[in-house]
């Protein structure tokens, strides 16, 4: 049977980083892929791609190593030894990979145990570190193992009895705590990831450091995580960025992979030279943008908790101080019109905007508005509101007034927009229903549509206006048809564990749509 949809591709989020917890990066055997989680999702990457990401799959299931620990195989869960040894949590844990076979763990108590097996069991607590040990790794060949604290050092011991070796960088390898290490598949090197924003890399025979790499000086450069993967070295910072480092050029990476590392709230899309971009904003920085859209002048209009509406220029991709507007309330979405028109909704009142200037403030109102949508004719604007009424106002000059015209759907409004020809005006509600009401008969006729298990939060037009998308709490993608409510697409677990948060259209058969998991996705749909 053929899919009327399929994912075209997926923009991966990046790791999600606290300060002071180390990231753990993996490789596949054959160094082709690494991976690295967030919140509930396992994110899967080539090492060699460069434009597009792909996700991997999505669980809830986990395995938590906490005070104490197991060991199982993993295709029978049989049970093949119990972690022991330590008093409080365990941040770190590797098995040798070659015969006879050895565990080693890590923990907050300092210490590190070694256990024998498999079945394993304990053989001895070491405490050389004066701080949390943060990571253990064996080398590649079996012949040793290193441990990394927040005390800043680097221990070598023998694989196979757990004799202490030795140390890198003498008292200490980094100024900071490290967080992780990872070796060379010869296993004569290594590198480490340090709180103090530097990678070494490390000549393990004589414990020297053969390069150090600065990955900055903002907090957000310190390095949580770091891997070996064939020829490539990879570290991950703070901020989650992924950089990989470039060996003849220490002081700057090869590439840096950008991108989100929380809930992204929303997404639009600009066209300019034949290319189309997305933009989308996100939880992961100090000021969360709440909505944005694009204008026609080329400006990307987005409005945020810190009670602005700013205004950037795509041409040159950056903030401008003087491109903000200052509201009296806290935004909570905004919708553009031609001509430099902008209607922003504030808590409790409506805001009439025009080249990036405030001309008129509607308060009083006496219902909360909750969405708005300017017609693209730009002389009408509607007004949800969390009464399940939606209010239509006229544009008269420097000012807004209300028309009278009050339209009522199944609850209290969440998201609206007209079809880009004006046609159709599209409210979607808390109550799961998405009403579209004709727009040349006065909005007397209307059309319901059902689907949703769970309050709908999103909506977007296609270009053809005949077919709009709605996105759900209960994780659900519908693409409607106007003429037939009953035609639509279904796309279940769009974003697996997650409510799609924002949708925006590519053309008339590719749909973008972001969530909580701070992936974003393209899907190529067959209408």
């Amino acid at each position: 049977l053929r899919m009327p949809y399929f994912i075209l591709c997926v923009f991966a989020s990046l790791p999600h980083m606290e300060r002071g917890v180390a990231k753990v990066l993996g490789g596949d055997p054959k160094g082709n892929n690494f991976l690295y989680t967030n919140g509930k999702s396992v994110i899967i990457r080539n090492i060699e791609v460069r434009r597009k990401e792909y996700l991997g799959f999505s669980d809830e299931r986990q395995l938590c190593l906490r005070r104490f620990g197991a060991v199982f195989l993993w295709d029978s869960g049989s049970s093949v030894g119990e972690i022991v040894g330590h008093s409080k949590i365990i941040n770190s844990v590797d098995i040798k990979q070659t015969r006879p076979y050895r565990l080693v763990t890590g923990s907050d108590d300092n210490c590190t145990t070694f256990l024998e097996g498999p079945p394993f069991k304990f053989k001895c607590t070491i405490s050389d570190h004066s701080r949390f040990v943060n990571c253990v790794r064996f080398s590649p060949d079996g012949n040793c193992y290193a441990s990394a604290g927040a005390d800043g050092q680097i221990f070598l011991y023998d694989g196979k009895t757990g004799e202490k070796l030795g140390s890198l960088g003498g008292e200490k390898a980094h100024d900071g705590g490290i967080y992780a290490v990872s070796w060379s598949p010869d296993s004569t090197q290594l590198i480490s990831a340090s709180g103090d924003k530097t990678v070494r890399l490390w000549d393990v025979g004589s414990g020297v450091a053969v390069s150090t790499f600065n990955l900055g000086s903002d907090v957000q450069d310190q390095q949580l995580g770091c891997l070996w993967l064939k020829n490539h070295l990879l570290s991950v910072s703070l901020s989650g960025y992924i950089n990989y480092l470039d060996r003849s050029n220490p002081d700057r990476p090869l590439r840096t992979i950008k991108g989100h590392t929380k809930s992204i709230q929303c997404l639009t899309v600009h066209k300019a030279d034949g290319r189309s971009s997305i933009y989308s904003a996100s939880h992961d920085g100090h000021i969360n943008i709440l909505q944005m859209t694009v204008d026609e002048s080329e400006h990307l209009v987005t409005c945020s908790m810190d009670d602005t509406v700013r205004y950037t220029d795509l041409s040159k991709r950056e903030y401008s101080a003087s491109d903000v507007v200052k509201m009296d309330m806290q935004p909570k979405c905004v919708s553009v019109g031609p001509g430099g028109l902008a209607v922003t909704v504030c808590i409790g009142q409506l805001v009439l905007l025009k080249d990036k200037k405030k001309l008129f403030t509607l308060d009083s109102l006496g219902y909360e508005p909750e969405s708005v949508a300017v017609h693209p004719g730009g002389g009408a604007v509607a007004v949800g509101g969390a009464d399940g009424k939606v209010r239509l106002y006229a544009v008269q000059g420097n000012t807004l007034k209300d028309d009278g015209k009050v339209l009522e759907v199944q609850g209290p409004v969440t998201d609206m927009s007209y079809s880009q020809d004006g046609a159709f005006l599209a409210v979607t509600d808390e109550k799961k229903v998405i009403t579209v009401f004709t727009v040349a008969d006065g909005y007397t006729e209307k059309s319901e549509f059902y689907g949703h298990h769970a309050k709908v939060v999103c909506l977007s037009w296609s270009p053809d206006n005949e077919h709009f998308a709605t996105g759900g709490m209960d994780m659900m993608l519908y693409v409607w048809t106007v003429s037939d409510p009953d035609k639509r697409i279904k796309i279940p677990d769009a974003h697996r564990l997650h409510h799609v948060s924002g949708l925006t259209w590519l053309n008339t058969n590719t749909l973008v749509t972001t969530s909580h998991d701070a992936c974003v996705k393209q899907w190529t749909l067959r209408i």
